[in-house]
């Protein structure tokens, strides 16, 4: 029989804030020991793959850059797919930059095929005033994740999906948005991964996020109680997951 995959999700999961969850490394260790395939999935887009393998090391958890995928990463596949070789005005850092780059596409302000929104450490107006003007020209609108905010020292700050909504305001015109909740940036996942839904566990935190595109994905799913949604939260949804375990330490591999 081939071993479960397992789809993870980052933080809450692995790593809260600065500090690996405990077992979280342990965790690692089993699945690469064991040979079992595995990817830690993030609708971060900030950074590349490799960048995400580094911060991760300063933090404690070591994983190779090859187990992780981004949804800046699902993005560039999907537009792959949709439009070989096409052209893009981009709003985001290295990570998207560089997905995008490396599947081909061209990053421009004149005439581009798509608008593709991500997460940046500073939104600068020019730029998102040119993303306004270039959608409502035409340009099909994308986004790399919904979240609207986002953890910061200083405290919350705007995230992709609160710009995203300033552009559609003011276009009328929504995005599409690939990260999750959404089941396909799972099932490109699970393509990266070359594995099937049913013979894949995705683990995650949150209910209204990576238990929902697991399911909708089609498979198994395992919530964590070390992040967003705590064991009382789970009967406000009219959805549950197949196993509610206190940290990825507790999960015993297939």
């Amino acid at each position: 029989m081939a071993k479960r995959a397992y789809l993870l999700d980052m933080d809450g999961v692995l790593v809260r804030g600065n500090t690996p969850v405990p077992g979280a490394q342990e965790f690692i260790t089993r699945l690469t020991e064991r040979g079992i395939p595995f990817l830690i999935i993030t609708n971060n887009p900030f950074y590349t793959p490799r960048d995400l393998q580094h911060r991760l090391s300063t933090q404690g958890l070591q994983v190779s850059e090859q187990h992780i995928y981004t949804a800046a990463m699902a993005t560039a596949q999907f537009l792959a797919h949709q439009r070989p070789g096409g052209t893009a005005f981009v709003i985001g850092e290295a990570g998207l930059t560089s997905a995008l780059h490396d599947v081909g596409y061209i990053i421009t302000s004149v005439n581009p095929d798509y608008v593709v929104l991500g997460e940046t450490f500073a939104y600068n107006f020019e730029q998102v005033t040119q993303a306004v003007r270039l959608v409502a020209a035409g340009a099909r609108f994308i986004a790399t994740n919904p979240d609207v905010s986002g953890p910061a020292e200083q405290g919350i700050v705007p995230a992709c999906g609160a710009m995203a909504a300033l552009i559609e305001k003011a276009t009328g015109i929504a995005p599409y948005f690939i990260g999750k909740p959404n089941p396909l940036m799972m099932r490109s996942a699970l393509n990266y991964l070359n594995v099937h839904s049913e013979e894949t566990t995705m683990v995650g935190d949150r209910m209204d996020t990576d238990i929902i595109s697991g399911i909708e994905a089609g498979m198994e799913t395992i919530l964590v109680l070390t992040g967003i949604t705590r064991q009382e939260d789970i009967e406000r949804f009219s959805y549950r997951p197949t196993r509610v375990v206190a940290s990825v330490a507790a999960i015993e591999l297939e």
